[in-house]
């Protein structure tokens, strides 16, 4: 895949396309209009949040071989919003466009079984766990994989598809509930924090990395990221451990795009790789405003050819997201957020989605608290979540 840069880069005011229409295909279609190119999406539903921020909005399902034949007529390059687009589609949309990731390294993240095991073999560890296709794969599995959690290998996010079993006999029946369907089983690893690298890789090879953020996720969904201006010296190891492996996942996969890689950092210091997002990614939202470039510049450049932009920190960042549960008040009542005391804080950026229904569970945005310091960004933050009624 490496060449030299002027060999393939799509210049500004042509089409980017991608497929998928929430809010990440939203804030790469701006990211994208802003450096002049015009974008297209195809999404089956309408209204969506991407749909309406789009130069073109190709209303059909991801699968629909007349809808992509359109879009690749149209875009030389095409990306994905979300891992589960099919890798056949992306296939299709290869025969005439640049497709970044490409289909080969989408189907490895798509399927958990093969996803660990590509992992392991880049030599980056990972929690212990075993494939579960069949209920006596459950049977034979060794008793250091309980308490785990049972993850379909398929479809699942945002902590969907995924139960939490203390026995073997808990994990027989949460296995019943999934139908067949292939999954794994991951012991439960005594847990000090979560970390994430997002990245961008380029046609070329090259690549950029941001500052890690350290997460935390209520009920599987991400709830808050913070990120300081400049990484303390004695989490540094830590952090370059995690670079470097992340890196070593991107040139495995042959990768063009913007990726991240979710971490967890043990007790005892050691650190595992959780899973890959082949796209960006909820914890590099702070990149939007804390950043030289954001993620979603990243995504637009790499895929055009063009070189990858800086991904220096110009301040600290708590990223708060912002689900649809904070437009109901104690009385289960729709009522709007007080956006007025949000902004009233003068360090905070809000970026709402433009999802027309508002949803418990549902991310409808985020905010992102900037600061000098970590500690004067945390301060902020704790004010916006008090505001909207947050647990931070």
């Amino acid at each position: 895949m490496n060449q030299p840069a002027s060999s393939y880069s799509i210049a500004p005011g042509d089409w980017l396309g991608i497929v998928g229409g929430g809010q990440l295909g939203r804030m790469f279609c701006h990211a994208a209009q802003s450096l002049g190119y015009k974008v297209a999406v195809l999404e089956p539903a309408a209204p969506c949040p991407a749909g309406v921020a789009a130069d073109l909005h190709i209303r059909a399902d991801y699968d629909d071989v007349q809808a992509l034949d359109r879009l690749s007529a149209l875009c030389r390059a095409v990306t994905t919003e979300f891992e589960n687009v099919p890798a056949q589609s992306l296939e299709r949309l290869a025969q005439n466009s640049r497709v970044c990731p490409a289909a080969d390294a989408v189907a490895i993240v798509q399927d958990r079984i093969r996803e660990k095991a590509f992992i392991h073999s880049m030599g980056v560890p990972v929690a212990p766990h075993a494939p579960i296709l069949a209920a006596d794969d459950l049977a034979a599995a060794p008793e250091t994989l309980f308490p785990g959690i049972l993850k379909a290998a398929r479809l699942g996010y945002d902590g969907k598809g995924q139960v939490r079993v203390g026995t073997r006999e808990e994990a027989l029946q949460a296995f019943a509930g999934f139908k067949g369907a292939a999954c794994v089983l991951e012991a439960l690893m005594p847990l000090d924090f979560e970390i994430s690298i997002v990245m961008a890789r380029g046609l070329d090879g090259k690549t950029v990395v941001y500052a890690p953020a350290t997460n935390e996720h209520r009920d599987g969904i991400l709830a808050v990221s913070a990120v300081p201006a400049q990484v303390a010296a004695e989490h540094q190891p830590l952090y370059e451990q995690a670079t470097n492996a992340a890196l070593r996942i991107a040139e495995g996969l042959d990768y063009c795009g913007v990726l991240c890689v979710e971490f967890f950092v043990l007790r005892d210091g050691r650190l595992l790789a959780n899973e890959i997002a082949p796209r960006p990614h909820n914890s590099g939202h702070y990149t939007m405003n804390a950043c030289v470039s954001s993620q979603f510049e990243q995504q637009a450049r790499a895929m055009a050819g063009l070189p990858l932009g800086a991904t220096d920190n110009l301040c600290a960042c708590v990223m708060l997201n912002v689900l649809g549960d904070v437009w109901f008040d104690a009385a289960d009542a729709l009522c709007e957020p007080d956006w007025p005391a949000v902004l009233a804080e003068p360090a905070a950026k809000l970026h709402l989605y433009g999802k027309v229904e508002a949803r418990r569970g549902r991310k409808m945005g985020h905010v992102n608290v900037l600061g000098a310091s970590l500690d004067e960004a945390r301060e902020a933050a704790a004010r916006v979540a008090a505001t909207l009624g947050i647990r931070f």
